[in-house]
């Protein structure tokens, strides 16, 4: 592609020309995220681009009569030739193929649609002005039917870089000076989770079944199987890779980002009963396998460049590997994070307010361990930072887990009521932004309802 143009996508103003954007909208202009939808008009599952309470129907604007494929427009060259490529790639039922153009073809995309929507954009005619096609591509999100999974998940990794998480459950089993395992402050800890059990927000969850272990009233333990008692939530954040590196290749830590396609919020539902059970010596299995929960709009990574910060729990760099140590120490991301609980009588009690900062390990360290010793990644694999939790457990604590120390201090509802664990019927809703106002770049909500188990034999 040419060189990219004098427009600045750091600074477009309050406002784009779309109407009803308010400030505080999670989809502003400084976000455009991407996301796989089907609408009132076209039901097969396609892209599409969020602008407030609108979505950019990208496989209208570039299949529609009046579109830059089939309409040439004189003084608009920002797609430089690449129409008929994009025409295809947003006509696909997922974003794998639109990741896989590469962060230099990705950014050169979002600025020239940035540049079609902003207030005082350069190209009125193109969109803005176009009625016809405004009519067709620029929809009210009422007009989508349904959201979808934003790609074709080959792999799953699930890390434990939330420090908090890890040192507050660690604390809750074996106490506070062996809370932390031996290597965990050495590499980023995780384990391959269950790509057919990814499903996007609102999809509902069912209780797992499993295998538990009790003591009984005699004091000899017993193992049953029945529905999880301890259905947990995990708040994560989670990134979805975009390049793929060959079987046996390494990823440099400071090469990594390039690798990075966007990020999702992530709900890793746990049975943890089933899992204290089960976890011994391999790790999580049946008591993790069973749901995965994202929202549906991949927030590309160019839109958290200006949000990269430090640590909140920073490692001794001395003390780590060279494949691990990363030159640009503003390696962690700054999203306010935050969970609620709602009933079935509608009745909504905050849970958790914490920050992805609290992560110990940044993506692109997770990536150059995870190729360490040359597992090649994927288009389309999700990588899933770990439990987030923040120093003050009475309100950053990312799990029911922590919040209710194991089922021994009930969480307070609102009005009326406690929890535990998730009854069936309760609706688990996060949230995340960054920024604030004009420029907030936020996700979504990544919403799961849990529904009662199958009890079949």
């Amino acid at each position: 592609m040419a060189s990219p143009s004098k427009f600045d996508p750091n600074h477009l103003g309050k406002n784009t020309w779309v109407p009803n954007i308010e400030p505080g909208s999670d989809f502003s202009i400084y976000n455009l995220p991407f996301g796989i939808v089907s609408t009132k008009s076209d039901p097969a599952p396609h892209v599409a681009a969020a602008i407030g309470s609108h979505i950019l129907d990208l496989k209208v604007f570039f299949t529609h009569p009046e579109g830059p494929y089939h309409r040439p427009f004189p003084s608009f060259h920002e797609f430089d030739g690449f129409e008929a490529l994009l025409l295809d790639v947003f006509s696909q039922p997922t974003l794998n193929a639109f990741a896989a153009l590469g962060r230099a073809v990705r950014s050169k995309v979002r600025n020239t649609l940035q540049q079609l929507l902003v207030a005082q954009t350069p190209y009125p005619s193109v969109l803005r002005d176009n009625m016809p096609l405004r009519a067709a591509a620029l929809l009210e999100d009422s007009e989508v039917t349904a959201m979808h999974l934003p790609m074709t998940i080959g792999d799953y990794t699930d890390f434990y870089a939330g420090y908090y998480h890890a040192h507050a459950v660690g604390t809750l089993f074996r106490g506070p000076d062996a809370a932390l395992q031996p290597n965990y402050l050495h590499m980023p800890i995780g384990y391959h989770g269950r790509s057919s059990s990814i499903v996007v927000s609102d999809t509902p969850i069912r209780r797992p079944v499993g295998q538990v272990a009790h003591v009984g009233e005699d004091g000899k333990q017993i193992v049953s199987t029945g529905p999880t008692r301890k259905l947990d939530i995990e708040l994560e954040l989670g990134c979805f890779i975009a390049s793929e590196n060959r079987m046996g290749d390494s990823v440099d830590v400071d090469s990594a980002a390039k690798y990075v396609f966007g990020y999702v919020l992530l709900n890793d539902w746990s049975a943890r009963d089933v899992q204290a059970w089960e976890y011994v010596p391999l790790g999580p299995f049946n008591g993790k396998n069973f749901a995965t929960t994202i929202s549906p709009w991949v927030v590309l990574a160019e839109a958290m460049e200006p949000y990269r910060t430090v640590p909140g729990h920073e490692l001794d760099r001395k003390s780590l590997q060279p494949y691990l140590c990363e030159a640009n120490t503003e390696n962690v991301l700054d999203i306010n994070l935050r969970v609620y609980l709602q009933t079935t009588a509608g009745v909504t009690t905050p849970i958790t307010r914490t920050n992805s900062r609290y992560l110990i390990w940044s993506f692109p360290q997770m990536i150059a361990h995870h190729t360490l010793g040359g597992c090649p990644l994927r288009t389309g694999d999700l990588l899933g930072s770990g439990t987030i939790s923040g120093p003050d457990g009475s309100y950053e604590s990312g799990s029911l887990l922590e919040v209710t120390e194991n089922g021994k201090k009930p969480l307070k509802l609102v009005q009326t009521g406690t929890r535990t664990f998730l009854e069936d019927g309760d609706t688990v809703i996060i949230r995340g932004f960054a920024g604030a106002d004009w420029s907030r770049v936020g996700f979504g909500p990544c919403r799961g309802k849990i529904i009662g188990p199958s009890l079949k034999k």
